[in-house]
């Protein structure tokens, strides 16, 4: 075929060396989440009810304010990770590609920014 060696003909066609931080950030978050929904699991669950006024009560405090929202953070980040690689594995117009990312971006971030803002609100009693 007069392609040159065997490693000519490969070179380039192998790892892009990029991966590897989304893989690490999923698992990272992936993490970081069960980390966090357990602690607000179990101590939902030491509660003596589960109603409004409980759990507004107990998000007045400063540990589970802060663990509400880096749930809400790790939470879309992850779920925005997820998604990111499906969008990149089976969306492979450019342009639609552009409209999918700008979507996803504006979903998550406008989610998170809510679940933060409200956990706040509560938190301090508004």
């Amino acid at each position: 075929m007069g392609n040159g060696t065997s490693i000519g003909r490969v070179r380039g066609l192998g790892s892009a060396h990029s991966g590897a931080s989304n893989w690490l950030q999923e698992r990272l978050t992936g993490i970081a989440s069960l980390v966090v929904s357990l602690y607000l699991l179990f101590s939902l669950l030491m509660m003596p009810s589960i109603n409004y006024l409980t759990v507004r009560a107990w998000l007045v405090h400063p540990l589970p304010a802060t663990a509400m929202v880096l749930f809400v953070i790790v939470n879309f980040w992850h779920a925005r990770s997820g998604l990111l690689v499906v969008i990149e594995d089976y969306v492979h117009e450019a342009g639609s590609a552009f409209a999918a990312r700008a979507a996803l971006n504006f979903v998550a971030f406008g989610g998170a920014a809510f679940g933060i803002l409200t956990t706040v609100r509560l938190a301090l009693g508004a």
